[in-house]
């Protein structure tokens, strides 16, 4: 299979889908404690981490995270996601929502949202130093952007080489790629849903947590005084324990 992922653990199954900003070793700390009583399975979206994105790719995350569940013979999971790896399972959720029995999600981003200015700042700085070819300051950018004050120097160059290993796979890919998104509905998104949220984070993921909140018909909202985008990173066993509160 094209998708790098690996499974560890029995129990009931838990899937971990890593932040656009990382890829599944994020969940490292998470993984190993979960995979005590659980069946916990993490993966690489394509561009991240071990999994490929040649040139001319067509293809849909969420498709490849429901073919994942295939292989491994799972009809039905609960889904832990951050970010932008919250948003995919948002999607595989609405295409599909019986393969998934509940979810908890980081900070997931929405098209149905608005931009904010602080996150078309940062767009606009990012977009200015990948044209420049400049990938180690974009990378920079990003550490400094999504880890909150509560990360520590192991996270940081955790990000760091996550990050640039994306830009390196992604900008080899080039342009004529097509990730193939379905839409967000939250209204066929009928099982339980937990939605964190970063006191630190962006504007723009206090509203699309708020959004969601108001939207999913079974959504419960809390809001992280301590975090910004990263919350597995930035504190690793609290963040377990928040997700073991939500299971």
């Amino acid at each position: 299979m094209t998708i790098h992922h690996e499974v560890h653990g029995t129990g009931p199954a838990l899937l971990l889908i890593h932040a656009g900003v990382a890829d599944s070793r994020m969940w490292a700390a998470q993984r190993d404690d979960l995979a005590k009583d659980h069946l916990v399975v993490t993966l690489d979206l394509r561009g991240y981490g071990e999994t490929p994105l040649a040139p001319g790719t067509e293809y849909s995350d969420a498709d490849d995270v429901l073919a994942v569940l295939d292989a491994l013979g799972l009809d039905t999971v609960t889904a832990v996601a951050a970010s932008y790896g919250a948003n995919v399972a948002l999607q595989a959720a609405s295409h599909k929502p019986q393969r998934f029995n509940r979810l908890v999600l980081f900070s997931p981003p929405l098209d149905e949202v608005d931009a904010t200015e602080d996150l078309r700042a940062f767009a606009t700085k990012e977009n200015a130093l990948l044209e420049a070819g400049d990938i180690a300051q974009a990378t920079a950018l990003n550490v400094q952007t999504w880890l909150g004050p509560e990360a520590g120097e192991e996270a940081r160059a955790l990000v760091t080489e996550m990050q640039a290993n994306a830009f390196q796979i992604q900008i080899a890919a080039g342009d004529d790629i097509k990730n193939a998104e379905y839409a967000v509905q939250p209204d066929r998104i009928a099982v339980p849903v937990t939605v964190y949220d970063g006191a630190h984070d962006l504007e723009f993921f206090h509203r699309t947590t708020k959004y969601l909140a108001e939207a999913l018909p079974d959504a419960q909202l809390v809001t992280l005084p301590w975090a910004g985008h990263l919350a597995a990173l930035e504190r690793p066993a609290e963040t377990t324990a928040l997700i073991r509160a939500a299971l």
